[in-house]
């Protein structure tokens, strides 16, 4: 287990260095500089045999502890690994994110104050990036709510570019669409507008701006995800509109649908389950229409292992890249999004372990079962549910299995504990 934690630290070292290397030496660098510059990471993925700078120059090992990353991320206003489990309910969520819960006309009412800014955000150790953000930040916050509920965003244009929020929600009325063409078309500098979304259908959703080129208010950072959780009285009531399944609904059969129901709703069970978000994307550093780095939920390798002492044989985990340590007897579920611009697919690969998959999270069975890879395009989500029980404990890969994005930023590692 010793040699595994080192060689995961090794490679993610590797990786990192190699990559903020390439890119911050050179803001002109392009992504086939960079992966030319990895050089040798495609055989390190798979064991390397040892480490370098991309100018071949050893590190000092003792200047850093032993094996990890030489530089950790300096900037401390954005944690993944604290967004990763971050839920806005409106009764709970980020302190920086005014929210509240409320009944209208026999409703309840969700309301986020949410607003557009300009951000330098930290991509990868020491590499920064000109971020349009939703809240500060990128992703943007994670809004959740009840099916049936209303989803309520006071939006405020701090930005001198337009922008508008654009929900993938089944939304009846046109100028809360959050498009140029309909309701107050885009919102201005100094503007506001709020924008009112039926929360349906249950799934795994998401918001972004759409307003034009929408390639790049995409590419800058202007997205989030949106959690609607299945209400299990609807699913009582209706349990055909959460299934793939034309077949007899015993009373048996509706019950479980009921119980998954209550495992992915926050109001129920949903805390028997480690829930997290990942947003999948990817940064132009040179603004040449190709990513250079990639990531899940903004930082490059961010779920990767940190320092590891080679002489104790103890892995200790830095500030801002360790792995996500999960309970082997808690199930896991993503809520998976991608969200990268200039590339048409992006994908999540999970080594030694099956998961299954439901496609934008509007079903109760899975969509896709027993599976260990799946692609998005755009703005494609989904559900994972993984349940390491019967695993040792120990480091286990995830990645994008579009290599180069692996190598660029996408790799990542689930810490199995018992």
């Amino acid at each position: 287990m010793t040699g595994k934690r080192s060689d995961a630290a090794e490679l993610t070292s590797h990786l990192t260095d190699r990559l903020v290397d390439a890119v911050s030496n050179d803001a002109e660098v392009s992504r086939r500089a960079v992966l030319g510059g990895i050089g040798v990471a495609g055989a390190g993925a798979v064991g390397l045999s040892g480490r370098s700078r991309a100018d071949d120059t050893p590190h000092d090992e003792a200047s850093h502890g032993g094996f990890g990353p030489v530089g950790e991320f300096d900037s401390t206003d954005f944690d993944p690994h604290e967004f990763l489990r971050e839920f806005n309910t409106g009764f709970d969520g980020a302190d920086d994110l005014p929210q509240r819960v409320y009944e209208r006309d026999g409703e309840r009412v969700r309301e986020f104050e949410l607003y557009a800014s300009l951000k330098t955000i930290e991509i990868a150790p020491g590499v920064e990036f000109p971020a349009w953000t939703y809240q500060g930040q990128v992703p943007g916050p994670t809004l959740r709510a009840t099916e049936g509920d209303i989803i309520r965003v006071k939006f405020q244009n701090r930005q001198s570019h337009p922008h508008t929020i654009h929900p993938h929600v089944k939304n009846v009325a046109p100028e809360m669409d959050g498009v140029p063409q309909n309701g107050p078309g885009v919102v201005e500098q100094g503007e506001e507008f709020v924008y009112e979304w039926r929360a349906q259908p249950a799934g795994c959703h998401l918001y972004h701006c759409h307003s034009m080129p929408l390639k790049e208010h995409v590419h800058r950072g202007l997205y989030g995800a949106i959690i609607v959780d299945p209400d299990p009285e609807r699913v009582a009531r209706n349990p055909r509109d959460y299934v793939n399944y034309q077949g007899p609904i015993p009373d048996s059969y509706r019950e479980d649908l009921v119980e998954r129901a209550e495992l992915r709703n926050h109001e129920y069970r949903a805390d028997e389950v480690d829930e997290q978000v990942m947003v999948m994307n990817g940064f132009d550093t040179n603004f040449d229409g190709d990513n250079e780095v990639y990531a899940a939920n903004t930082r490059a390798f961010a779920y990767g292992v940190g320092d590891t002492d080679p002489t104790e044989g103890e892995w200790e985990a830095g500030d801002t890249i360790r792995p996500i340590q999960v309970q082997r007897d808690q199930p896991v579920r993503v809520y998976l999004i991608n969200t990268i611009e200039f590339d048409p697919i992006n994908s999540f690969h999970t080594h030694s372990q099956f998961f299954d998959y439901y496609d934008h999270g509007t079903t109760l069975q899975p969509t896709h079962k027993t599976v260990d890879t799946v692609m998005q395009c755009q703005a494609q989500r989904g559900i994972v549910e993984l349940d390491y029980s019967d695993h040792e404990p120990g480091l286990y890969m995830f990645h994008a299995h579009q290599s180069e994005f692996a190598e660029l930023g996408w790799m990542s590692f689930f810490e199995v504990q018992a």
